[in-house]
């Protein structure tokens, strides 16, 4: 028997995975190693159906487009990094806001 971790059932929060290009539909200029593998993308959204870990399922994504592939996870989290920040740029935002306020103050007088 199936854990519920193994099953989605219809509205649970899933994630696909799809193949998005074949390698015959590839750049021709990538690295071999890279170039004789499909290009692959994982997408979230809520199931169209009850379906188990591995069999084929369309989603509703969040911005309402359906997309059909292979169901991997029911319930994924997001689990990505973009590193750590740039001390360069860590102030960015904070400086921006305040020459904004500067800005509008003085075009106010």
């Amino acid at each position: 028997m199936m854990s519920e971790a193994e099953r989605c059932t219809v509205g649970d929060w899933v994630e696909i995975e799809r193949v998005l290009l074949e390698p015959a539909d590839r750049s021709t200029n990538l690295p071999d190693d890279t170039a004789a593998q499909p290009l692959l993308v994982w997408v979230k959204g809520f199931a169209r159906a009850d379906a188990a870990v591995g069999a084929e399922l369309e989603v509703e994504t969040m911005t309402g487009r359906v997309v059909a592939g292979r169901l991997t996870e029911v319930n994924p989290g997001y689990f990505h990094t973009f590193g750590k920040p740039a001390p360069e740029l860590t102030h960015v935002g904070r400086d921006l806001r305040a020459q904004v306020v500067a800005y509008r103050a003085k075009a106010g007088e």
